[in-house]
C-alpha cells in the first residue's frame, strides 16, 4: 500500500489541495490580500494558494505527527533582506497558519491536543489516497 512518505512532497500536496478544495474548505477574506510573513515581498500570487498551505499543514502534521504554530512559521519562513546587512531567517506569519489549522479542525482533519495538534484518521486517510493518485 502506497504511503504520504512513499510519493514526492510536491505531487502529494497538489493531489491532496484540490480534494480540500472540492471538500469546500472556507477560506478566509484576507487570504489574497497579505503577505505570508515579514521574509515575503508580497503577497501570493497563486489563487490556489490557501488550499496548498492546508494541504502542506496536514503532510507536516502526517510526517511529524505533533504540529503546532510555532513549528510551522519556523518551517515556512525564510530569509528577510535588511539592506546592506546580511539576510536573516526571519519566522513566517503565525494568523495564516492558526486559522487554516482551525479550518481542518472544523472539518475534521486535524484534531487539537493539549500542546499542538495531530492528524486523525480521516486525515491520514485523504492524504494516503491522495498518494495512491499520484502513483
Amino acid at each position: 500500500m502506497v504511503t504520504a512518505n512513499d510519493v514526492e512532497a510536491n505531487r502529494l500536496i497538489e493531489k491532496a489541495a484540490h480534494k480540500l478544495k472540492e471538500m469546500k474548505v472556507h477560506k478566509p477574506a484576507f487570504v489574497g490580500l497579505v503577505k505570508t510573513g515579514a521574509h515575503a515581498q508580497r503577497p501570493p500570487q497563486d489563487a490556489d494558494f490557501w488550499y496548498f498551505r492546508c494541504a502542506s499543514i496536514l503532510r507536516q502534521a502526517y510526517v511529524n505527527g505533533e504540529i503546532g504554530t510555532n513549528r510551522l512559521r519556523r518551517h515556512y519562513g525564510g530569509n528577510k533582506r535588511r539592506g546592506v546587512k546580511p539576510a536573516r531567517h526571519a519566522p513566517s506569519g503565525g494568523s495564516t497558519i492558526r486559522k487554516a489549522m482551525q479550518e481542518l479542525e472544523k472539518v475534521g482533519l486535524l484534531a487539537k491536543q493539549k500542546i499542538g495538534r495531530v492528524l486523525t484518521p480521516k486525515g491520514r486517510k485523504l492524504l494516503d489516497a491522495a498518494a495512491k493518485e499520484c502513483v
